[in-house]
């Protein structure tokens, strides 16, 4: 059984500092943090579920928290995670915040609990996200920018992306284009979309209309747009996800008009239910597994190597599909 001497021997430290790294309590510095940890994980320390003191788990784990488990945008960065994890020998344990910032620090207090070797956080927003004040162990942000605290994260460049599938619609010559999304305090990724469609249209000197916000967890089902059809007559409409976007198509048939006969619409995310639609959705594809892995990777390269912090951002394509024609 591995015991906090041979953790302090192994990172060159005293057993006090050990105590504290693994507790999270007191002053320690980031480096000696990684060296510590690094130690823990390779030696297999972890302490007991049950409260009985130090043990040996059959394998260290990870912390993950995703905003929800059942879009299949996180589930394919899960199973990204889970893929690279796998082969390194570290279980994943799971939170998800459903989308509320007030949910996400409890989360990660409940991961913490488990000692993790490291976490992968996609957070409402990394700027204000009060999970990130605690102290915590190695820690990627995914799908958020990186903050000075946490400087290591895999995104990709939404605000590029929703001035690119703006650009597309401005090209099929719609200028009455509306945005909807889920809230933006839920998801500064919905939020960069959106500033980069008002980028596009400024650009070509027409006005952004304000966003339409709705919740994420159960806004899609039974999205009405009657008065915003009435009130702005657009288009096109940019939804802030690909599971928006299906909503939006199914609202817009429900108000007797064709997509993309009567209104053209676009999403994010390039998910397999798009593709099935007919016709296909238009959308921006982002590398969702991909990212996950590389999440994963970095992770295990800082906690595991004390690798230093960086930003690995991926590339977006977009995805044409049929839902968007050239406007009369």
């Amino acid at each position: 059984m591995a015991t906090l001497q041979q953790i302090a021997f192994h990172a060159g430290c005293s057993l006090a500092t050990v105590s504290r790294v693994l507790k999270g309590e007191g002053p320690v510095s980031e480096e000696m943090v990684r060296r510590v940890r690094r130690a823990a994980a390779e030696l297999g320390y972890r302490t007991s579920s049950s409260g009985g003191g130090p043990s040996l788990r059959n394998r260290p784990v990870v912390g993950v928290l995703v905003p929800s488990v059942v879009n299949p945008v996180f589930a394919a960065s899960l199973a990204g995670i889970q893929h690279r994890m796998q082969a390194a020998k570290h279980g994943v344990l799971i939170a998800q915040s459903n989308y509320d910032p007030a949910s996400e620090a409890r989360a990660v207090a409940a991961l913490l609990e488990q000692r993790p070797t490291g976490l992968i956080l996609t957070l409402c927003n990394a700027e204000t996200s009060e999970a990130l004040s605690a102290a915590l162990p190695p820690t990627v942000l995914l799908n958020n920018r990186p903050v000075p605290r946490f400087p290591a994260a895999v995104t990709v460049d939404n605000y590029r992306a929703g001035y690119e599938i703006a650009r597309h619609m401005l090209d099929h010559r719609h200028r009455h284009i509306l945005f909807v999304s889920g809230y933006f305090a839920s998801s500064d990724r919905a939020r960069l979309r959106y500033e980069g469609y008002c980028a596009a249209m400024k650009e070509v000197g027409h006005a952004s209309l304000p966003a339409i916000e709705i919740p994420f967890v159960d806004g899609y089902e039974h999205l009405d747009l009657s008065s915003a059809m009435e009130r702005h007559r657009p288009t096109a409409i940019i939804a802030s996800n690909d599971l928006l976007a299906v909503g939006v198509v199914a609202a817009l048939r429900r108000e007797g008009l064709a997509v993309p006969g009567d209104v053209s619409v676009a999403g994010f995310d390039g998910i397999a239910i798009g593709r099935l639609m007919n016709p296909p959705l238009a959308t921006m594809a982002m590398p969702d597994g991909d990212m996950g892995v590389a999440a994963a990777a970095m992770l295990l390269d800082i906690a595991e190597n004390a690798s230093g912090y960086r930003h690995l951002c991926l590339d977006h394509r977009l995805y044409p599909g049929g839902t968007v024609r050239m406007a009369s």
